[in-house]
């Protein structure tokens, strides 16, 4: 039976990569091999239009038609994470979309227009889903500068399900899971590498590019957190944390660029990443990737 969007929500959620053509179209249809193994491997949710989906890279159009077919590619076999985002109209025309494609909740973007205010994202995050028909919300929080008042807010609106706190600041996230609900999960939204410190202030689950690669890992590190063994999950993540070094170099440049080089050099060629990302690694970080590949045997 597949999960329920509350059980998920404490697993892992797997940011899936967006697909091209020769043409450089979005070709989604790439997708079938790492959606399979991933959810063999055991994965909680797998996660459409995130930011290692290129999500601003992609059209509204582009954006859309990848949320119905991995909606179809998972036919059922887990709950489907859709991103939202953009400029008020794109976002509620995404919401709609998502939710008649049948995805089973949104994960809400942070916005990053230079005039946001912290209640106009509350506006923001109503009208997205009055858009969607009530469907469930996860917050992508980037940015904690907001404060923890317009956290509580934000996170008080009906039908906020959870957080993606993707920021390297463990004791902020502590003091915001306190001042809101207590039904809010707070997930790990930095990956593998920060996974341990946010399960010690209570984040559940937590998110991953590194499952279009080596799914077992990720889950083997969320298994080690859900029991309570630090030090397994520790020296698992020190296992793969090159890779996460890979992706963080240039200012984050080269995060989707080191998950589409892993899976060209595994044989599941998804397309170069689109600009202003970096593509390809430089011989310097292909080395490297071929280095972790080459230590793990990943096949």
């Amino acid at each position: 039976m597949p999960l329920t969007l509350d059980q998920a929500l404490t697993g892992i959620s797997g940011i899936l990569v967006t697909p091209y053509d020769d043409k450089g179209d979005v070709a989604p249809q790439k997708l079938v091999p790492i959606i399979d193994r991933a959810l063999s491997a055991g994965l909680h949710m797998p996660v459409v239009n995130g930011n290692t989906g290129e999500f601003y890279a992609l059209t509204t159009d582009e954006a859309s038609t990848m949320v119905r077919e991995v909606v179809a590619l998972v036919d059922g076999r887990a709950p489907v994470l859709a991103g939202i985002g953009r400029g008020i109209r794109d976002a509620t025309t995404l919401a709609k979309t998502s939710a008649e494609a049948g995805a089973t909740a949104l994960m809400i973007h942070q916005p990053p227009d230079p005039f946001v205010s912290p209640r106009g994202v509350v506006n923001y995050i109503k009208a997205v889903a009055d858009a969607s028909g009530g469907l469930p919300m996860m917050l992508y929080l980037r940015n904690d500068a907001i404060g923890t008042r317009a956290i509580a807010d934000l996170c008080a609106v009906p039908g906020v399900k959870g957080v993606k706190w993707a920021t390297p600041n463990p004791l902020k996230l502590a003091e915001a899971k306190a001042a809101c609900d207590p039904a809010i999960v707070w997930v790990g939204g930095l990956a593998e590498v920060w996974a341990p410190s946010f399960y010690a202030v209570g984040a559940r689950g937590f998110t991953s590019g590194l499952i279009n690669v080596w799914p077992e890992r990720s889950l083997a590190i969320h298994a080690a957190l859900e029991a309570g063994n630090y030090a397994e999950a520790n020296e698992l993540v020190a296992g793969m944390r090159a890779f996460e070094d890979i992706r963080a170099e240039e200012m984050n440049g080269t995060n989707v660029t080191g998950v589409k080089a892993a899976l060209k050099a595994l044989g599941r060629e998804c397309g170069p990443t689109r600009p202003p990302s970096a593509w390809p690694l430089t011989p310097a970080q292909q080395g490297k990737l071929d280095a972790f590949i080459a230590a793990n045997q990943l096949r």
